[in-house]
């Protein structure tokens, strides 16, 4: 344990939700995967609740912000947590459906969206533990 994830004990635990969002080619299933250029990561969708709304809510509403996709809901995929600045921080994930065509459009938050089988997926992603919800859900 470092000293940075001991810093915060007492901060309130940020609660986040996400999507693994799925569409299906004539080549397979693709995953999408989205780049932060102000972290230089490969990331799946996902980002803070807003006071009052429901945990799937904020999976939905990130995926449409980050990608410019609608999705539904299919079922739950698992969470992450892990600390940020000291605060504990955890993620729920379910997993998607696309609805139609996604109209991406880069912003200062996510300047890249790209759609990857799973083998591929897991080598572009930049953090393990989303690595290992990818493996436990993508196959």
């Amino acid at each position: 344990m470092t000293n940075s994830d001991i810093e915060n004990p007492t901060a309130d635990v940020i609660e986040a939700a996400g999507g693994l969002l799925w569409r299906e080619t004539p080549q397979g299933r693709e995953l999408a995967l989205i780049h932060r250029a102000v972290y230089d990561d490969w990331s799946i969708p996902k980002g803070k609740r807003d006071p009052g709304e429901r945990w799937q809510e904020t999976a939905l509403r990130e995926i449409e912000e980050e990608t410019g996709c609608k999705a539904k809901l299919v079922s739950f995929a698992g969470s992450t947590a892990y600390t940020v600045k000291g605060a504990a921080k955890i993620v729920l994930f379910w997993n998607t459906a696309l609805i139609g065509d996604c109209v991406f459009t880069p912003n200062d938050e996510v300047d890249e969206l790209i759609w990857l089988p799973v083998e591929e997926a897991l080598g572009k992603l930049s953090y393990g533990n989303e690595k290992t919800l990818l493996k436990m859900v993508g196959s």
